[in-house]
């Protein structure tokens, strides 16, 4: 038997997860929970990273009084986020989040120097004003103090590794959700940041996912009682590592890695980077073994969860209870476009989808179930449309659809999902990115061969659960309608 320990971070809490790989199969152990929420301080909003590695050292303390002793760590987070570390070797205690308003118009600015169409051709990266590129072209612009005293960028995953072993690097997956790296010279692109007026000096050595990037410091180990280990570069981006646990064979499968925001594309050897492509908004991000995740990020049951915040304020209701009275309500009654902007980060969610319903002529939804309920069908059917774009760009052809992470637990949108896309949603695991990410974990020390190999051990150790397209005329229409509504706001 061997254990691992993974720290998966996401946008609104995170755990410290020890799995145990013992005759092909692993087990999972929750050993530490806790919150990671924005901060929001003199407009702008920020992760404190100071308390997010308070957080790993109380993990690594937790294993210590618990007498495990792993093997190796990892450590996943959200994308694009960043920090700097000045001359003086400092790193501030928060950085700027991704959510952050900074970046407003920055998309704009950047393509006067450089086209749209040439970042797209040197990148493959799907165009977001929260990208890396665009929070750097708002410093650039602000003549930011931060960024005139830096020595050196380090992404989220990238500083707890620093402040682990003192090694400076940049994990491959990561770095290609930041639009500055090129797939095609597999390094950073110096004419980007030569258009924005950035020093390429700033940023690090990449290293493939299942690289060894050094051991916990004994100054760590000291203070937490923690048996030193190698720290792993697993896919640090957790999408990454969550794809790397899908528990598919062949190439005939897409997949989404379903939560607060829905990653829905397909694995492929290359980057797929041309007009279509661009036209369909496809960013190429890097994956486990080498692989590249052609893929759209949809804004997932974030809508959901900021109504379910607004709904709590009078009277705390949980998310069974808000799918009960979903199933109740009338379909199809009302459809909006997930991705809308003015659902980007609302004081009300459940305002902004009000406002958006009169804008396109439809009624609005006047309870819990009726808004829960809309969401989720225009949810489904964003992925059927998303699921035509992506057949539309594969190499090969797509006969099933993999939904891994926590959001599989909604069955009525895996249900939905089937029936908007009209093809069998295998749903499973929901832990996919803290699999993933302990498993290459096992890879980087060889105890596992490749990428099929590591699915093939997530297929005997969890199981899935299977929905079948059903009412396929019925969704067929509400696809019409839900192209109408969103058409319709695009011309306003």
């Amino acid at each position: 038997m061997t254990t691992h320990l993974a720290f998966d971070f996401g946008a609104s809490s995170g755990r410290a997860i020890v799995g145990e790989l013992l005759n092909g199969k692993l087990t999972l152990q929750e050993i530490h929970r806790f919150e990671n929420a924005m901060m929001h301080n003199d407009g702008h909003h920020f992760w404190n990273i100071a308390e997010l590695y308070g957080q790993i050292k109380q993990g690594l303390a937790k294993c210590a009084e618990l007498k495990i002793e792993p093997q190796s760590i990892g450590i996943d987070t959200w994308g694009v986020d960043f920090s700097l570390v000045s001359e003086d070797g400092k790193l501030p205690d928060t950085a700027y989040a991704y959510r952050d308003k900074r970046t407003s118009g920055m998309m704009e600015q950047v393509f006067k120097g450089i086209s749209k169409e040439e970042i797209y051709r040197k990148t493959g990266i799907q165009f977001l004003e929260f990208n890396s590129i665009y929070q750097l072209a708002s410093m650039v612009k602000d003549k930011s103090e931060l960024l005139q005293k830096a020595r050196d960028l380090l992404f989220i995953p990238d500083i707890f590794h620093y402040l682990l072993t003192g090694k400076k690097t940049s994990e491959f997956s990561f770095a290609t959700t930041s639009q500055l790296y090129n797939p095609h010279l597999k390094d950073w692109d110096k004419e980007l940041f030569t258009g924005l007026g950035l020093d390429i000096s700033l940023m690090q050595k990449i290293v493939e996912p299942a690289t060894i990037i050094g051991e916990v410091s004994d100054e760590i180990a000291r203070e937490t009682g923690f048996a030193k280990c190698p720290v792993v570069a697993v896919g640090t981006h957790d999408t990454a590592s969550a794809i790397a646990a899908v528990p598919a064979k062949g190439q005939d499968w897409a997949y989404i890695s379903s939560g607060t925001w829905s990653l829905m594309g397909i694995e492929s050897d290359k980057p797929v980077i041309n007009e279509q492509a661009l036209k369909y908004n496809f960013t190429n991000e890097g994956g486990v073994g080498n692989r590249f995740r052609v893929l759209k990020n949809i804004s997932g049951l974030w809508l959901l969860q900021q109504c379910r915040k607004i709904w709590s304020e009078k009277e705390d209701v949980s998310f069974a209870e808000i799918i009960r009275q979903a199933e109740l309500a009338e379909p199809h009654r009302t459809l909006i476009n997930p991705d809308d902007a003015s659902f980007t980060n609302p004081e009300n969610m459940v305002v902004a989808i009000g406002e958006y319903c009169r804008k396109t002529g439809q009624a609005v939804p006047d309870s819990i179930g009726s808004m829960a309920r809309c969401i989720l069908e225009s949810l489904a059917l964003k992925y059927c449309q998303t699921m035509q774009e992506i057949k539309r760009i594969s190499p090969s052809p797509i006969n099933k659809l993999h939904i891994i992470g926590g959001g599989i637990l909604n069955k009525l949108l895996n249900q939905f999902t089937a029936n908007a896309c009209n093809m069998p949603v295998l749903t499973g695991p929901i832990e996919a990115t803290a699999i993933g990410n302990l498993l290459v974990q096992a890879m980087a020390l060889g105890e596992i061969s490749d990428l099929n190999h590591l699915r093939q051990i997530v297929k005997d150790s969890v199981e899935v659960d299977e929905y079948y397209p059903e009412d396929t005329n019925d969704w067929k229409i509400a696809y019409q309608e839900f192209i109408a509504h969103a058409e319709r706001v695009q011309g306003s």
